[in-house]
């Protein structure tokens, strides 16, 4: 599933608030706040896309999320390694190590988490 920059941003929100109405929506969002319209016309996307669906209460939607943030977010990085990195996550891991500014002890933190992959993966 592709999502826009402004739908990623709206489903965060969802995500975040887990269930919303138009009016939290609007409180999420950072200033300049994006007109109502804007933000249906998103809505309508992401309902169409199967991202969220809704309840009706007279006039009101309550907006929920159908796809789960950890879901969406490890098929844009799969994407990611596929398209960039030529399928293969090692390369993808080279160049994440190499060219982001991370300190030592966050490298020693993805190395034990690598560690702990290994050890649940030989199990």
């Amino acid at each position: 599933m592709n999502l826009s920059n402004g739908e990623e941003q709206l489903m965060n929100i969802i995500w975040q608030k887990g269930k919303v109405f138009m009016k939290d929506l609007l409180e999420g969002f950072p200033e300049p706040k994006p007109a109502v319209t804007t933000v249906a016309t998103l809505l309508k996307r992401l309902s169409d896309k199967g991202a969220i669906g809704y309840i009706v209460y007279g006039n009101s939607r309550e907006y929920f999320p159908l796809i789960q943030k950890k879901t969406y977010f490890s098929s844009k990085v799969n994407e990611l390694v596929k398209n960039f990195f030529n399928d293969s996550p090692s390369q993808f891991a080279s160049f994440f190590t190499k060219e982001t500014d991370m300190s030592q002890k966050e490298l020693e933190s993805l190395k034990k988490i690598i560690e702990d992959q290994i050890k649940t993966k030989s199990l």
